[in-house]
């Protein structure tokens, strides 16, 4: 559940538990292929006079290409996240900080979870730490072996 009713924060913690799929308009946007769902989970409290904060913790897999050889790389994230919803503009400028319109019944926690993914996804997977890449001259892949070309005669 990526919604959490506030009145049911006045009990205590609430938790949120959420299998996000890789269709799911959160991630409309991205430039991600996921591999599966992404799964959400964490608890939502109050944190004051209009202020609720949320800790969790975000796990999934995307696919992409190795930025030096481009096979096709799949990349499994884990995460730990955190929001702060709050009714104060004041802190609407600081990261991380959700404002939140008056009155409040619900939070949609959708935009920390885009913005999590997006960020614990790697810009430039690799498909292993050492790899060797593409001869720069043939194109052949140098993590076979030397590709014969000129520029290794050089």
């Amino acid at each position: 559940m990526l919604r959490v009713d506030v009145r049911a924060l006045r009990d205590g913690a609430v938790a949120t538990e959420a299998s996000v799929g890789p269709d799911d308009t959160a991630f409309k946007g991205l430039d991600l292929q996921l591999v599966g769902p992404v799964e959400v989970t964490g608890a939502m409290q109050g944190a004051g006079p209009g202020t609720y904060r949320w800790v969790g913790r975000l796990r999934g897999a995307v696919k992409g290409e190795c930025a030096r050889c481009l096979a096709e790389v799949v990349t499994r994230f884990e995460t730990p996240a955190e929001a702060l919803y709050t009714t104060s503009p004041e802190t609407a400028d600081d990261p991380g900080v959700y404002l939140l319109p008056e009155p409040v019944a619900v939070i949609d926690l959708t935009d920390a979870v885009r913005e999590e993914v997006a960020l614990a996804t790697p810009g430039y997977p690799l498909c292993r730490p050492d790899c060797a890449g593409l001869c720069p001259r043939c194109g052949a892949d140098l993590n076979l072996g030397p590709c014969g070309c000129a520029r290794s005669a050089s």
